[in-house]
């Protein structure tokens, strides 16, 4: 499949606020996302030829964007950051609220922010894909490009990690 420019454009519009958004929650650091949302953007374009359908272009990409956001991830070696850079972009998506709004959805992005530290990045992939974005387990299994099976077991260890982490933080405050 041939793509010109404005129709590369379009898809791009379509799909980088998830592709962000996926590789933010992956990463937990705003400037690898933004690299990682280039790099899937990149590789989409170089590799649409090669596109075969079998699964919807949406799932491709996403798929992509998954897989490069583990990769650097992996590649970095880095422990989870702190949160600093998600709290900053997330105090900027509410800064519009009102104050007593935005200290609570501050605390509760922080919260989850904390909470996906336990997590490995292949924890955080699979829950941001089924709690926060609603997919399937079979879909997340054809962008992750593991088993069905490996979803329901990555998802249930990360609830429990997740589960674990917020008990200790709930007896720690």
């Amino acid at each position: 499949m041939n793509m010109d420019i404005k129709s590369f454009e379009e898809l791009y519009l379509e799909h980088s606020g998830f592709v962000y958004s996926v590789a933010l929650r992956v990463s937990q650091n705003s400037a690898d996302a933004q690299e990682i949302t280039q790099d899937v953007f990149m590789k989409v374009y170089r590799d649409l030829k090669d596109f075969q359908g079998k699964s919807s272009l949406r799932t491709w990409i996403y798929r992509i964007a998954v897989n490069t956001a583990l990769n650097q991830c992996r590649k970095s070696s880095r422990l989870p950051r702190t949160g600093e850079e998600y709290d900053y972009v997330v105090e900027t998506m509410v800064a519009q609220s009102s104050a007593s709004e935005t200290a609570e959805a501050h605390d509760d992005k922080a919260r989850l922010a904390s909470l996906m530290e336990a997590l490995s990045p292949e924890q955080r992939a699979v829950i941001v894909l089924r709690e926060i974005e609603g997919f399937s387990y079979r879909e997340i299994a054809e962008m992750v490009n593991i088993p069905v099976n490996t979803v329901r077991t990555r998802l249930k260890r990360a609830r429990e990690a997740l589960l674990v982490r917020g008990r200790k933080e709930a007896n720690v405050l």
